[in-house]
């Protein structure tokens, strides 16, 4: 996970130079393994000494953007896509502003009663029936998360009889009257099991990022639980928050608000 907090201290040269050379390397202009333009190319470019942009080639390092240096020339990395927890978002909107193709591969949904854990988190009766949907997420044709999704059963009957691996899950919700609005996330790491493993094409055990988050709608009202496990090569998460009444962060935007993170257990 990805953690990142302001600092007001910095050149803003420097923050310059290092959101536009992270963008670079984020939409894949400047790929894997390829060097970067020497110190003195980007002092010309940029219109400013080395000092700022040492100082921003040091923290686009820091942050694995770059690799290299006591001595050897420095080479894009390899970039790791991150989601920001500050904003609520679908898989397929962050993918697609991450200049990737999204995709979906359903391998259920049926109606099944909730586990104990997740009816008491859906504030339903012990062994109530929800609606679980259990699909493979891809980039670019990769499988890279697979998610399992407990919907209380008139938010996921909306669901039943489309088809998913085209459809907008958030999008069917919400022209329905039923969109996400406000989630809990908490993130850690498990083995993957035999489903996770033939899914996404690892061996069972091997380490999975895993995020479950629980949604509300509009009126406060606790309507899907999700669990999500990614292959930890693939994704990272990332939050941007400030400390209270600051208004911008290092890349000069608005700062995210700060989000509670807690265990859902």
């Amino acid at each position: 996970m990805v953690i990142s907090a302001p600092s007001g201290r910095r050149s803003p040269v420097s923050l310059r130079v290092r959101a536009e050379l992270r963008t670079r390397i984020e939409r894949g202009v400047w790929s894997a393994g390829m060097a970067l333009p020497s110190e003195a190319a980007l002092c010309r470019e940029f219109g400013t000494s080395r000092g700022p942009v040492r100082r921003a080639l040091a923290a686009l390092r820091a942050e694995g953007f770059i690799v290299g240096g006591r001595g050897k020339p420095p080479v894009v990395g390899k970039v790791v896509p991150a989601q920001s927890l500050a904003t609520f978002r679908s898989f397929t909107d962050w993918a697609r502003a991450e200049g990737k193709t999204p995709g979906t591969r359903t391998l259920s949904l049926e109606r099944r009663h909730a586990a104990s854990a997740v009816a008491g988190l859906l504030e339903l009766d012990e062994g109530a029936v929800v609606v679980e949907l259990i699909r493979v997420r891809l980039l670019d044709e990769v499988p890279i998360m697979i998610e399992r999704a407990s919907f209380v059963p008139d938010v996921g009957r909306v669901l039943i009889g489309l088809d998913l691996d085209h459809a907008s899950v958030s999008a069917e919700l919400a022209r329905h009257g039923f969109g996400l609005v406000q989630a809990r996330h908490t993130i850690d790491a498990v083995a993957a099991n035999p489903l996770d493993g033939e899914a996404l094409g690892v061996p069972s055990g091997a380490a999975l990022l895993r995020e479950r988050r629980l949604s509300r709608d509009v009126h406060g009202r606790a309507v899907e639980y999700a669990e999500a496990r990614y292959r930890s090569e693939f994704a990272t998460f990332r939050i941007d928050n400030a400390a209270a009444g600051f208004t911008g962060d290092e890349a000069g935007t608005t700062a995210a608000s700060p989000i509670e993170v807690r265990s859902l257990d």
